[in-house]
């Protein structure tokens, strides 16, 4: 006797023909699930489960449709809304370099002595104006960029979760037609 049967001896007789009915209704099982169709009938079946698979596939396709636009119209807005903040701090910089202007101007025809002083006022203002609409210009476009790369990021990982969900249904479809 080897190790095994000496572990687990045979109680009865009754266990062969458990075992050997078991086998037969697997194999009764097999056959049946193993039976060859009509072509006709398999040609029916194959055009279904490809109906089936492509309508996913337009559906995913869809899906990546919608939310492409959905993305490009939510950068072109971000890009809209930098391109309105870059104009307005760039009229403010006008107005402030040309009522500085102005300023030295009648400074001139006032006073000489006060020249040096105005006219490095005015730089000093024209300068921390230039400083702070760059700053808040490039604030602004951190923020928009972030914006953008949260949007594409939650987008990508929608359409890839989507697309992962159909690849799964077209599968079990797939497999459960066979």
């Amino acid at each position: 006797m080897n190790k095994a049967e000496k572990e687990y001896p045979v109680e009865s007789g009754s266990t062969f023909f458990k075992g050997i009915f078991i086998g037969g209704l697997l194999g009764a099982a097999a056959a049946l699930l193993f039976a060859p169709k009509p072509g006709r009938e398999m040609r029916s079946d194959l055009s279904d489960k490809l109906t089936v698979a492509t309508d996913k596939t337009k559906e995913v396709a869809g899906t990546v449709t919608d939310k492409t636009k959905s993305l490009a119209s939510t950068v072109s807005e971000k890009a809209t809304d930098l391109a309105g903040t870059v104009s307005a701090k760039a009229s403010d910089i006008f107005t402030t370099v040309s009522d500085s202007k102005q300023q030295i101007a009648a400074t001139l025809a006032e006073t000489g002595k006060k020249i040096g002083e105005t006219v490095t006022d005015a730089s000093k203002n024209i300068s921390d104006n230039v400083k702070d609409a760059s700053k808040d210009v490039a604030d602004e476009a951190k923020y928009a960029s972030g914006e953008v790369a949260d949007t594409t990021k939650d987008a990508s990982k929608e359409i890839a979760e989507e697309a992962k969900g159909a690849k799964e249904d077209v599968k079990s479809t797939y497999k459960s037609s066979y």
